[in-house]
């Protein structure tokens, strides 16, 4: 970092000024201090303004791979052991399997969202066309879930951002005026709890297109290398880090975790309603330490309550 001085009339400004290079673009930090300062004033100012871009450029952190190390053999061939004790094949669903799958997941990922339509409601819809005194959007989104999921099955892409701009098209399409598009310039997320602190920052716009990229070509490098539990949960947490989308970030990222899981022959899994504060936890561990091992954790207590669900039993 260093002071910039510009002359504007007989006064002189003063700025913090920081660049840092990704791949071929350079990001420049610069932060005003004020005009005609004496020193003592100039070294606080300097000292506030290293802190606001430290932070930004904490934001702007680069992901050259989502993990950030690799994972030892020991640790991908213990996934592989839980991955062959699933007690279920998505090869052996059948489709009053996927019928009641996609009633189930389409209920808890809106319901993990704020929808207040039940499980029955959900079901009625799906099976009946029967619509409750409920909000339309809820109503428009249990459709667009069912449809996704219908979608993710004939699709033979694994990840791609035309896929993702794709499924959340799919899902929004009769809910929401940005279905299918990222975020446009000036459109920053920020997610609060119910007390006002901030639990995740989305991504700056400017980095979306970069950041999926990276994801994308981290998943095309080891998609043959490490196990598919191991491809979904990064490509999901991710994602969910990124944050591509103004709204409905959290649905798309669940089913495209299920699009890697299929397509790795793995069953598709939901997230049930119940279990999100646990689901929370495990995107801030992946968030903060890279850490998968919640997110596994959970994903195999999932399958054993879906497998119930789904009448099997192992």
């Amino acid at each position: 970092m260093y002071i910039e001085k510009r002359k504007s009339g007989k006064n002189i400004k003063y700025y913090l000024v920081h660049s840092f290079r990704e791949g071929r673009k350079t990001h420049k930090f610069r932060k005003y201090l004020g005009r005609d300062l004496a020193r003592e004033k100039l070294d606080e100012r300097k000292r506030i303004a290293e802190k606001l871009i430290l932070e930004e450029i904490h934001k702007y952190s680069i992901i050259k791979d989502p993990l950030q190390f690799e994972l030892p053999e020991e640790e991908i061939n213990a996934i592989k052991k839980l991955e062959s004790e699933i007690p279920l094949k998505v090869s052996h669903l059948s489709e009053s399997d996927w019928k009641l799958f996609s009633e189930i997941f389409t209920y808890n990922t809106n319901a993990i969202e704020g929808s207040r339509l039940d499980q029955k409601e959900v079901n009625e819809i799906l099976e009946e066309d029967k619509w409750p005194d409920k909000s339309k959007e809820d109503i428009a989104e249990v459709y667009g879930v069912d449809e996704a999921i219908k979608f993710i099955r004939t699709t033979k892409e694994h990840v791609s951002i035309q896929l993702i701009k794709q499924i959340h098209k799919i899902v929004f399409k009769n809910s929401k005026s940005f279905a299918g598009k990222l975020r446009k310039k000036s459109e920053e997320v920020v997610v609060m709890d119910n007390k006002g602190n901030v639990v995740h920052e989305g991504a700056p716009q400017q980095r979306i297109i970069h950041l999926l990229n990276e994801l994308i070509n981290w998943y095309k490098k080891n998609k043959q290398k490490y196990p598919a539990l191991v491809l979904g949960a990064v490509i999901h947490n991710q994602f969910e880090n990124i944050h591509p989308f103004r709204d409905g970030n959290g649905r798309v990222g669940r089913i495209l975790l299920n699009n890697i899981l299929i397509k790795h022959c793995l069953p598709p899994i939901n997230i049930d309603f119940k279990n999100r504060l646990e689901y929370y936890s495990s995107l801030k561990t992946y968030e903060l330490n890279k850490d998968l091992k919640p997110t596994i954790e959970l994903f195999i207590k999932e399958y054993r309550d879906l497998a119930k669900k789904l009448g099997v039993h192992k």
